[in-house]
């Protein structure tokens, strides 16, 4: 029997070769996508999957409940819970990675991810040591831990352990050799312990949000009750001491300062469902993930729909063999078998080709991505067992059924092609086919219209030939007691030896980053209302060499001395919140200061377009000294003519004068900072990939849908030639149940892409309105689609040899 069916199948293939080949290639592609979002899916979801302490490991979180959460924390709370019988231990650390040069026997490696952290770091992130003890790695503050791959970098297949690397004027003993075992929400080239100084700095400061802070715990399940217990703490020795010391009550030093709420995360959501911005190695991308599969669940069943509509049309041509395989004794059950293996045989060679497009494709894939996924896993392979067995079910359940139910005499007369049956199931399935084109053209053109709308968005600021480059301090001057006057008198050097560098026009700098934002925040107090701002320290020149514009008052100015002392800017969106129509002059609170406002600055985008422009005040370095600290970058205006000669003399002087170790590193801003919408531009080159792959599986059932109910009408066609119908009549008569289906397909898709890309839209404070244009260019585009396919079909049907189709009647 299982021989009979594999002489039938291949009889079939032979005789039906463009139904095969659409059939398995739109099968495959529909698998394919689900496996991209299912390898993407696995590797978001396997972060800290390795780590034991996934669950028991809490980061301890701060709502500002002003739309931002902190990951950092004041220090100052862990003299008061380390009693607590529920924790079993914690660990203070930096919540970002350094980079890094060492030296070692005369090379120099730059560390890109060095993290700092208190010595008991591995009791959190117990990766596996391949040399040393885990236990006691970071004991000493001049040790430090390599991955494996780092170790590598330095020593080769030396036994690194005992070796002595340089780090500035420091000498560091590696203790430790691990092995990262999987993804991980913290994932170090290298761990050191210099921590004890940072929390010495800040152990009396209730006000310095720094440092990150993990707890273990014992009982996870009584998190919420160590929650309670830090925000008692915070507040007596916080709020309510400053609310006392202010002379007010608790609620209206919250109204004025803002709230604070303190709660515990587990490491085991740290990727993507944390509320706070994430772990070093970065949050993941919920919406996109959700995106990426809900794209490819769709045209998996775009494909599922395409073979089922495919296959029952086929039928049609089989219904004498089954007629016959019924007369001669065979059961409904194995004609529904017979049907079941030819679709089985369909989807193992669907998902074969698909395993090849996406192996073929992975490269393409991880490159947009930003990832390193590959095939292999239990858990990958057992997904595509449950891929292979749903397609089955659903793509041949219903052929399989609808085939066996042909009754014997209608085919054995010959008249069952005139039987409607199944005629309703394939129209639906054909305008669900239209429905889902409808809403990826739609979709697409949306997304587009949104990143190009952003990508066009006025920033505020102009960053046209303006270099960012960055700017080391090294850690003899940051640690010196007068580093604060070191950093700038470096900054000033430079900036006035770069400054002479032919086509250099001007040299500045600020305590941001655009793209990036700033590294400070705080509040301060205008007529009893409280502004939590963003605080960026620039020097003179800084904002008229961004161009960017004051809305009233001046910009800083270095003849005026008070400009250095108590004179400070707000932007557009704090004066809205100070709720002042008149700012200039007017003095404000801002942390024990009072400052002088002597200019509005109008909004521009400091973080990335698609945000809300924050509150930000703007004072210059020597206003607030401690400021200075957060010096990381030069801005150069170059001169477009010999941009390239330019550079180059540039970075002669800053090797040879500024920093001979670490190379020199900069970046043209206007670039860098399309960088920080890179995401969205990702999503719209996915929805186009995807437009383009649902169109064509859409196409594909078309045509071989078009065909088939083209064929079953030759007759009929050949009559009417033979009366004398014109081919444009007949044209008209062929195509236009296809342009009906058409139009129900795309009304409802409507209200579908009009509410999941609004949703979307939400994710943006500047962002566009959804108008009919999407709408019509989106039918204009189906419609046109579908007339090419189905009218180019028809006319060839309109051209054959009328005699051929009417002598036997």
């Amino acid at each position: 029997m299982l021989k009979n069916w594999i002489n039938i199948f291949f009889y079939h293939i032979k005789n039906n070769k463009l139904f095969t080949v659409l059939n398995v290639l739109g099968l495959a592609i529909g698998i394919a996508g689900l496996i991209f979002a299912t390898l993407y899916w696995n590797d978001e979801q396997s972060y800290n999957e390795w780590n034991p302490n996934k669950d028991t490991v809490f980061q301890v979180l701060v709502d500002m409940e002003d739309g931002k959460v902190w990951n950092n924390i004041p220090v100052t709370m862990a003299p008061f819970v380390k009693d607590d019988s529920n924790i079993e231990e914690m660990m203070y650390s930096e919540n970002w990675y350094q980079s890094i040069l060492y030296k070692y026997n005369g090379k120099k490696i730059i560390v890109e991810k060095v993290f700092n952290a208190e010595n008991n770091f591995f009791n959190f992130f117990p990766f596996e040591f391949i040399k040393g003890n885990q236990k006691t790695a970071l004991q000493n503050e001049n040790s430090i831990a390599f991955s494996q791959k780092t170790a590598v970098l330095f020593f080769g297949t030396e036994n690194p352990i005992g070796k002595q690397i340089q780090y500035e004027d420091q000498i560091l003993t590696v203790t430790g050799i691990y092995k990262v075992n999987g993804n991980s929400a913290i994932a170090p080239d290298a761990v050191v312990n210099r921590m004890k100084a940072k929390i010495n700095a800040d152990k009396e400061e209730w006000g310095n949000f720094n440092n990150g802070w993990y707890i273990k715990l014992k009982d996870p399940s009584k998190a919420h009750e160590l929650e309670a217990k830090i925000k008692s703490i915070f507040y007596k020795n916080k709020i309510a001491k400053e609310a006392k010391e202010e002379g007010i009550t608790i609620k209206q030093y919250e109204a004025q300062f803002g709230a604070f709420n303190f709660y515990l995360e587990p490491l085991a959501i740290s990727r993507m469902d944390t509320k706070g911005p994430g772990c070093p190695e970065g949050k993941g991308n919920y919406q996109f993930l959700l995106i990426m599969i809900g794209l490819s669940v769709l045209i998996l069943i775009l494909s599922i729909v395409n073979y089922v509509n495919l296959a029952t049309a086929n039928a049609l041509r089989r219904a004498k063999e089954v007629g016959v395989r019924k007369i001669v004794g065979a059961s409904q059950s194995n004609i529904i078998k017979q049907f079941l293996f030819e679709t089985i045989i369909t989807v193992i060679v669907a998902i074969s080709l698909a395993l090849v497009i996406v192996e073929l494709s992975l490269p393409y894939y991880n490159e947009f991505l930003g990832k390193e996924l590959i095939i292999y896993g239990s858990q990958f392979f057992l997904e595509i067992i449950i891929i292979f067995v749903v397609t089955v079910i659903f793509a041949g359940i219903f052929p399989a059924f609808y085939v066996s139910n042909f009754e014997t005499l209608k085919v054995l007369k010959g008249n069952f092609g005139r039987n409607k049956s199944g005629v309703w199931l394939r129209n639906a399935m054909l305008i669900l086919q239209f429905a889902i084109a409808s809403f990826f053209i739609i979709g697409s053109y949306i997304v587009f219209q949104q990143v190009q709308y952003l990508g066009n968005k006025d920033l505020g600021f102009s960053g046209e030939q303006i270099l960012e480059i960055f700017y080391f301090k090294p850690d003899a001057i940051r640690n010196d007691k007068n580093s604060e006057q070191l950093i700038f008198d470096r900054y000033t050097t430079t900036k006035n030896e770069v400054s002479k560098i032919k086509g250099v026009e001007q040299v500045a700098t600020a305590a941001l980053r655009f793209g990036g934002g700033n590294d400070s925040s705080s509040s301060f107090a205008y007529k009893g209302t409280n502004i939590q701002g963003q605080n960026i320290a620039v020097d003179f020149g800084f904002l008229e060499m961004m161009k960017i514009e004051m809305i009233q008052g001046r910009y800083l100015d270095p003849k005026i001395a008070s400009d250095t002392i108590n004179s400070m800017m707000v932007n557009e969106t704090a004066l809205k919140m100070m709720k002042e129509k008149d700012p200039i002059g007017k003095t404000v609170d801002w942390n024990g200061n009072k400052l002088k406002i002597v200019g509005v600055v109008k909004d521009f985008s400091l973080f990335s377009p698609q945000g809300k422009v924050p509150p930000m005040v703007f004072f210059h370095f020597k206003t607030i000294d401690w400021m200075i600290g957060n010096l990381n970058y030069l801005y150069v205006k170059v001169n477009a003519e010999n941009t390239a000669q330019t550079i180059a003399d540039i970075e002669k002087f800053w090797v040879k004068n500024v920093d001979s170790d670490y190379p020199f590193q900069y970046d043209f801003l206007d670039k860098s900072y399309k960088r920080t919408y890179q995401t969205y531009v990702k999503q719209k080159n996915l929805f186009y990939l995807l437009n383009v792959v649902v169109i064509v599986i859409a196409l594909f059932g078309l045509f071989a849908l078009a065909s088939y109910s083209i064929e079953r009408r030759m007759k009929e066609i050949a009559i009417r030639k033979t009366l004398g119908a014109e081919t444009n009549v007949l044209l008209l008569e062929l195509s236009k149940q296809y342009i009906l289906f058409c139009i129900i397909g795309f009304l409802i898709a409507l209200f579908p892409v009009y509410y999941l890309l609004n949703k979307w839209l939400e994710n943006f404070a500047n962002r566009i309105e959804i108008s009919i244009y999407p709408f019509i260019i989106g039918f204009v585009a189906l419609l046109f689609l579908t007339l090419v396919v189905v009218l180019s079909r028809a006319y060839q049907a309109t051209r054959v040899d009328v005699l051929k189709y009417l002598k036997y009647e």
